[in-house]
């Protein structure tokens, strides 16, 4: 036989020795070997592994490549601490019981010595050659094929693959925005370049079920309130209850049912009979009965044997030491606890039994003492720390008990987690416990005349089992004392137990199998129980074998996991006999794996004396306790049946076996008769209880005395579970005999034989299709796990996600195991789940090692990990979403209708006949009577010089610095004096001309309004740009040479400071510093007057640029007339009621829009006074703003949303001190923001809360909103009612529609009326493709038309058509006269029930967001705030985020403010929020540090400017995760 033999199955290189491969290599190699990590070879599943392998060459075949995500080499570096952890401290088990995840880990299928060797030779030859290559099976095609050999290092061409995935922008991925299904073979999303070839579409919904079964929660709001609600006059709007619907129905795409669908075909199922239960003539009364009977009679008896942790036995109880030990602690509990008059415990009472695994002689004593005392014992886990994973639903199962009292041993006592002074410590969510130490010499002896009570069995509580069900709640099966009995009766029968037998459990002692068989049935029969705990069985695997050989046991209890741990270290152990046995119970047999474990097990131990006859698997349920054993068989029967089945059937409910394609079969072993006295049927897992027909898999239900009764104190769920009646498909009941639901699924086979296929409780449901979680388990084992995935350790469950179910994945990795390796295994086990059954997995992630939450003997607790992943703290190392693939219930894309404008565009612009119009208008300028003298001056310029006459010393102007001093102030002449001096500067220096243009390049502060009034008096055209940030000159210089350069710009003001910078070194290497326009600084200049001012010749004349860069990116440039000034300055003093006496407050930056012109003409127009504060000087003194505002009494003030950002988050929790320091806001009436964009109701309404200790009054927040085409549109001034809030449902939005609904509702977006309408103003809202004008609430363009209106744009090179489109156009129809200006915003008009100043319903005007920055994703409309504000929710680590799409990908951008190890927790939630709240699938995730998404100088994100550092590679970020 060749050396090479000695490879495992599989894609592994290397001669590496595991421990099942084919006995060659000597013995002294192989123990050298199993200290290491080799060991992990015992968490393999070789159940799949040749289905997996055919999967996986059908999809290398195809040549597909994912993206791997990329991650910055500082995050997840796992501490050496994790990297040394000893094999053993993670158990590697699963907790005994209901959580089973750990045994597909744990089983091996395929006998390897049964293939020939030719056989081996081949696959291991196949294995080298794959694996040569790191990525082969993630080689790629691209539209070329590839010709070089597969063993040429490809993870460059992987590498350059991602290359081309991250940074073209030019190359076009796939469109995954349609919801055209592709082929399944094909589900794995191409990279951008490459061609897809010959692909079939429409063949993957066959399966999908109607999802859409949204049960209508209708609203409990009182009729009363009800009525109310109806008299009161609302706009029309659909009843209260629609709002509260899940309107399911109407998004999601329900797939159609395919035809060929297999469907159960046989007659219904007529229940099972077991065979009836024998009646033995001295089989005792109640089970304390036969303890009393063997204590008498068989004292010397040996009833347990108990094992120290090296196997050895540590001490042997006898039946007359167990029945006198039992009687002191009965006497103990009921006489010894309390006084004679109190006791504190009375027969009935709850009590927990708390006893570690290796110490099962307490706890049977404890057991049987509980018992003869007539209390109810709770056998329990032991609880290791305050944080244990489930021990609060453990003191859920207390509290449900009522227990008030523990018993424990005193070594388990001393282990007990303790507070600092030596309390035992109260565990989160435990009731107060009294704690009573069980040892001998603290019980008492029984006085005399004290006998126990043994009742005959009844049906009263005899003791409670724990369960914990899928969500993790754990509850009480309550087993009476009637059912304890014949239980036992029922297990002796079937399993023909004999007095005085030897049997040895391997099996958790405090519950199942290893209590009903070796602590119960065992006493019964006289029987001599060797327990083996679960830590000898982690040192030495093999110790149960060696029991059995040397005790001569006639049976043992195990689970698969003894078996196969033994199968891999049977070479330690050459003489073991096991020909004793007549019984190897498998407690877990019902598992779809436990048939290859007990074949491979049959294969190795056959040789030392095993008969085939002798395994019996049994299947079992808290519940109903065991429902069907296999009956141990004579020699030579032939031996039981197998089914192989088909997986695509079985996912359909329907037993199909197996014919065309082996690698999607599931092989069963039955397990079995039902038990004898029992009635089982099988009935459909959800609904009504139908009875299922002979060829369907269905829930067993058992009717037995034999069973648990109820849930313990929760009467509610145990009717659904112990009385359930089955009804044949007419719905009508077949009798009134109650049967207990078993959460095993299964059918009745040939011959009665009851096989089991699955668990409820692993069962998820996907698309109408049913996949069991052991399953995909045993699959992703198979995809050679040992590499990536640690000790075996996977856990599946699903998470409910856009209404169905979507498949999770969490393995646990290996501390040693590359980033490569992982991601391809992840991409092998999406195609072999793909391949083998037929399902598309959600999300992938890996763990390091052991830190999933564990269930008390190890396994993982998935209900846990469930919630882990759902809170965004499972913190993965790697992680991988397949959204695309698996959720195919998206609603279809919108289809836009073509628009015409003909005679039936009055109906296209949505105006019916008799609606009112949607336009609404501020108050009108003419009308009002000014005698103000300013109003006498057409130009600002004139209107400082009179001022500087008429009221020389009235301060004008005072700026603050962050301390809160004065720094410089400004008179009215003192003002004019110095606008003077620059002027005669610019005509000397400069050589400047009428009419040229000249950039204001100023911090903010008064020279920059001097300068400003110094180019009016010139002649000149003012430009204020923001000057460049000296820290940061590569970003922010590049944007000012920009305006320099495209307002052709003549010279420069500045300080001499900032003439430094701009001549620097540093400025030199961004910009071209010699071609620089000429630069003047004003710092120092002489006292000249100019020999004229300049007077404009016409009001049309330009007064100044305004140049802005849009949250798109765009820099755009603005001309003002200085009628347009003129007016804008009226119009602000009329609605803010603004006169020389007031003082206002401006707190926000003075380059561009209305804060420009608040900041530097309000005041000369109107004669107030305007105290200015820089917002950067808040940066170093937050409450600057705040306290200035008291200081002053300040009744009014305006800010920009990024200072009331600042003081929101800065000031939140200083509110207290603020207060001491005596800043008082109740003198604030108008607090406004000014913005260009739709009012952030979430952030005003903080503010107002936060700040209203501080005496703000919440009335006085409000916003304004203007254009580029019109500065200010909206200001909230003192006249007029309060800015009114509206409800409208965002999926309407999408459509272009606005529904308006309730507060509350789903799917609802708040928005706030962005402001009163300036005098002058009127606005319109216009179906922006029609031009016609919409009707009220209907959602379209707005409009504006005003006598500050901008006069256009400065050179957008050359677009004059632009031009007349944005500043000059008019309606299509209606009033087609009026000459309007087109925002580029939506919005709408709703005519309110306010009235305003003069009496009139007042019309609110609400801005949507900007027409550039929506995104048109799958046909429909999305505004990026939306997405957003949702993804800011997702998780508390989540400081900001942005959106942007990329080639029809939604791309999302989130900052994180936690700690790295965060960051692959938001991946999911993003996902999973983005999907549920706005039916899109994210495309890519990119996590990056706080600060990096650009916001400009109004606080308005920069999503372009994202995009493109995105695209060029240049966020540095901490992950990104591509959604493929």
């Amino acid at each position: 036989m060749d050396v090479s033999i000695q490879l495992t199955p599989g894609l592994s290189s290397g001669p590496t020795s595991t421990p099942n491969a084919v006995p060659v290599a000597a013995p002294r190699q192989h123990r050298a070997h199993r200290s290491g990590g080799t060991r992990d070879d015992r968490y393999r599943s070789d159940i799949h592994t040749e289905a997996v392998q055919a999967a996986l060459a059908r999809h290398k075949e195809e040549k597909m490549a994912l993206p791997m995500p990329t991650k910055r080499r500082s995050a997840f570096v796992q501490s050496p601490a994790e990297n040394c952890t000893p094999p053993d401290t993670s158990s590697a088990s699963e907790d005994e019981g209901s959580l089973r995840r750990r045994q597909a880990a744990i089983s091996a299928m395929l006998a390897q010595n049964l293939q020939s060797p030719e056989y081996w030779i081949n696959r291991s030859v196949q294995g080298s050659s794959t694996s040569s290559s790191a990525s082969s099976t993630l080689s790629h095609g691209d539209g070329k094929t590839h010709n070089h050999n597969h063993s040429q290092g490809q993870t460059s061409v992987l590498a350059d693959v991602l290359a081309h995935t991250r940074i073209e922008s030019s190359s076009v991925p796939p469109d995954v925005t349609s919801t055209v299904p592709q082929d399944r073979n094909s589900r794995v999303d191409l990279p951008p370049n490459i061609a897809v070839k010959g692909m079939t579409r429409g063949q993957s919904r066959s399966s999908m079920m109607d999802t859409a079964g949204g049960v209508p929660a209708h609203s409990r709001v009182s009729t009363k309130i009800q009525q109310l609600l109806n008299t009161l006059k609302r706009p029309k709007r659909p009843p209260l209850s629609e709002f509260f619907q899940d309107d399911s129905e109407e998004i999601v795409e329900v797939p159609q049912p395919d035809p060929n669908t297999p469907r159960p075909e046989g007659r219904q199922i007529i229940p099972v009979k077991g065979e009836p239960l024998g009646v033995v003539s001295n089989w005792p009364p109640a089970l304390q009965a036969a303890l009393a009977r063997w204590g008498a009679t068989q004292a010397k008896s040996p009833a347990l044997t108990a094992l120290d942790i090296t196997g050895k036995p540590l001490y042997t109880l006898t039946y007359g030491k167990l029945w006198s030990r039992s009687l002191k602690l009965a006497y103990t509990l009921l006489n010894k606890l309390g006084t004679k008059n109190e006791p504190v415990l009375k027969p009935g009472d709850r009590v927990a039994l708390v006893y570690p695994n290796s110490d099962p002689g307490m706890f049977w004593v404890a057991f049987y003492g509980c018992l003869l005392a007539e209390v109810i014992p709770v056998p329990i886990e032991v609880p290791l720390s305050r944080k244990d994973a489930g021990s609060q639903q453990i003191g859920f199962l207390l509290g449900s008990c009522g227990v008030g009292l523990a018993l424990t041993s005193e070594v388990c006592l001393k282990g007990l987690p303790k507070t600092q002074n030596g309390e035992i410590m109260q565990f989160k969510g435990w009731p107060r416990l009294k704690w009573v130490v069980t040892d001998t010499k603290y019980l008492t002896k029984p006085s005399k005349d004290w006998q126990p009570h043994i009742p005959t069995a009844n049906t009263d509580t005899a003791y409670i089992e724990y369960k914990a069900s899928k969500e993790g709640t754990v509850m009480g099966v309550a087993v009476s004392k009637i059912s304890i009995l014949t239980h036992c009766q029922a297990l002796t029968q079937a399993c023909n137990y004999c007095e005085g037998e030897t049997l040895v459990n391997v099996l958790d002692f405090k519950k199942d199998s290893g209590l009903w068989h070796g602590v119960l049935t065992s006493v019964m029969n006289r029987i001599h129980t060797i327990s083996v705990p679960y830590s000898v069985m982690k040192a030495c695997p093999l110790s149960w074998v060696q029991r059995v050989h040397v005790h001569k046991a006639r049976v043992a209890l195990v689970k698969c996991r003894d078996l196969h741990w033994a199968m891999m270290a049977h070479r330690d152990q050459k003489d073991a006999n096991l020909s004793s046995l007549r019984m190897l119970i498998v407690a877990d047999g019902a598992n779809p794996w436990s048939v290859s474990s007990c074949d491979a097990f049959l294969n190795v131990f056959q040789s030392h004396g095993l008969k085939p006859e002798m395994i019996c698997p049994c299947a079992s349920s808290p519940e109903a306790m065991t429902v069907a054993i296999r009956r141990p068989g004579a020699q030579g029967t032939p031996l039981p049946a197998r089914a192989i089945l088909s997986m695509a059937g079985l996912s359909h409910g329907v037993i199909r076996v197996n014919t065309e394609d082996k690698n999607s079969a599931l092989t069963v072993q039955d397990v079995g008769h039902v038990m004898p006295g029992a009635l089982m049927c099988t009935v459909k897992p959800d609904g009504p209880p139908m009875l299922c027909k002979t060829d369907e898999i269905g829930e067993i239900v058992l009717n037995s005395r034999a069973g648990g009764t109820m849930y313990y104190g929760l009467p509610g769920v145990t009717k659904n579970t112990f009385e359930v009646i089955p009804v044949n498909s007419g719905g009508t009941p077949i009798g009134d005999v109650p049967f207990t639901r078993t959460g095993l699924l299964g059918f009745v086979g040939p011959g009665s034989l009851v096989f089991v296929v699955g668990k409820i409780e692993g069962l998820l449901s996907v698309s109408g299709r049913r996949h069991n979680a052991d399953d995909l388990v045993a699959t992703a084992l198979a995809v050679e796990p040992v590499k990536t995935v640690y000790r075996g350790r996977i856990a599946v469950f699903s998470v409910t996600v856009f209404y169905d179910e979507r498949i999770v994945i969490v393995a646990e990795q290996r501390p040693d195991a590359n980033e490569e390796d992982s991601f391809q295994w992840m991409s092998r086990v999406l195609q072999a789940i793909d391949s083998i059954h037929q399902v598309g997995l959600y999300c992938l992630a890996l763990v390091p090692a052991n830190t999933l939450p564990k269930t008390p003997l190890g396994g993982i607790h998935v209900s846990e990990t469930k919630q882990h992943f759902l809170e965004g703290s499972l913190h993965p190392c790697n992680i991988l979403m397949c959204p695309h693939t698996c959720v195919t219930n998206l609603p279809k894309p919108r289809q836009k209708q073509p628009v015409g404008v003909g005679p039936a565009s009055i109906m296209v612009g949505n105006l019916v006949a008799g609606k009112r119009i949607a336009q609404a208008s501020g108050r009108d300028l003419g009308l009002i009577d000014d005698q103000e003298q300013s109003r006498k001056h057409q130009f600002l310029s004139e209107a400082l010089q009179w001022r500087a006459q008429t009221d020389p010393d009235h301060v004008l102007y005072m700026l603050l610095n962050a301390k809160g001093v004065a720094v410089s102030t400004a008179t009215c002449s003192q003002l004019h004096k110095r606008a003077e001096k620059i002027t005669a500067a610019l005509l000397e220096r400069g050589g400047i001309n009428t009419g040229d243009n000249v950039v204001l390049l100023y911090p903010p502060g008064i020279d920059l309004i001097a300068s400003f009034y110094g180019c009016l008096y010139a002649g000149c055209i003012p430009v204020t740009v923001r000057p460049p940030h000296p820290q940061n000159l590569a970003a922010t210089l590049p944007t000012v040479r920009m305006i320099i350069d495209v307002s052709k710009a003549a010279c420069i003001l500045t300080t001499q400071t900032l003439m430094k910078i701009l001549r620097s070194k540093e400025a030199a290497a961004s910009v071209n510093v010699k071609t620089w326009p000429s630069i003047i600084d004003t710092d120092d200049l002489p006292r000249k007057r100019p020999s004229h001012i300049y007077k404009p010749p016409t009001a049309e004349m330009l007064a100044y640029l305004d140049f802005s860069v849009s949250t798109t990116g765009m820099l755009t440039g603005v001309k003002i007339s200085h009628s347009a000034v003129n007016a804008l300055c009226r119009s602000i003093k009329l609605q803010c009621e603004l006169y020389s006496s007031r003082q206002i407050a401006i707190c926000m930056d003075p380059y561009c829009g209305l804060g420009f012109v608040l900041w530097c003409m309000s005041s000369v127009y109107s004669g107030h006074q305007s105290i200015l504060i820089p917002p950067m000087e808040l940066e170093t003194s937050l409450p600057l703003w705040l306290s200035t505002l008291s200081q002053y009494k300040i009744r009014d003030t305006f800010c920009s949303y990024s200072v009331m950002e600042l003081c929101t988050k800065g000031l939140g929790t200083q509110t207290e001190a603020l207060k001491a320091r005596g800043v008082n806001l109740s003198c604030v009436r108008s607090c406004v923001v000014i913005a260009e964009e739709r009012p952030r109701l979430a952030l005003t309404q903080s503010f107002s809360k936060l700040f209203k200790d501080l005496g703000l009054s919440p009335r006085a927040v409000s916003t304004a909103f203007g254009a580029r085409v019109n500065l200010a549109i909206c200001l909230q001034g003192t006249a007029g009612p309060d800015p009114s809030t509206v409800y409208v449902d965002m999926k309407s939005l999408r459509h272009d529609r606005v529904r308006l609904v309730e507060r509350g509702a789903p799917q609802s977006l708040p928005l706030m009326e962005s402001g009163t309408i300036l005098p002058g103003v009127r606005v319109i809202i216009v179906n922006p493709e029609t031009r016609g004008p919409l009707g009220d609430s209907h959602l379209g363009e707005i409009w504006v038309s005003s006598p500050h209106n901008a006069s256009g744009y400065y050179t957008i090179y050359g677009e004059e058509s632009l031009q007349a489109d944005h500043f000059n156009t008019r309606l299509s129809f209606g009033d087609t006269e009026t000459l309007w200006a087109r925002t580029g915003y939506l919005g709408f008009v709703r005519r309110t029930e306010l009235l305003d100043a003069s009496g009139d319903r007042h019309d609110a005007l609400f801005v949507v967001g900007s027409l550039d920055e929506t995104l048109e994703l799958r046909g429909l409309r999305y505004h990026p705030i939306d997405i957003e504000t949702s993804v800011s929710r997702a998780h508390r680590s989540i400081a900001e985020s942005a959106v942007f799409t990329w080639t029809n990908l939604l791309v999302v951008v989130v900052e994180l403010s936690g700690s790295e190890q965060e960051a692959l927790d938001l991946v999911p939630l993003v996902t999973n929020v983005v999907l549920k709240e706005h039916h899109l699938i994210v495309g890519v995730v990119v996590i990056v540090d706080p600060g990096v998404i650009p916001i400009n100088s109004r606080g308005e994100k920069q999503r372009m400017h994202l995009r493109d550092s995105f695209l060029a590679d240049q966020l540095d970020p901490i992950y990104v995760a591509y959604n493929m």
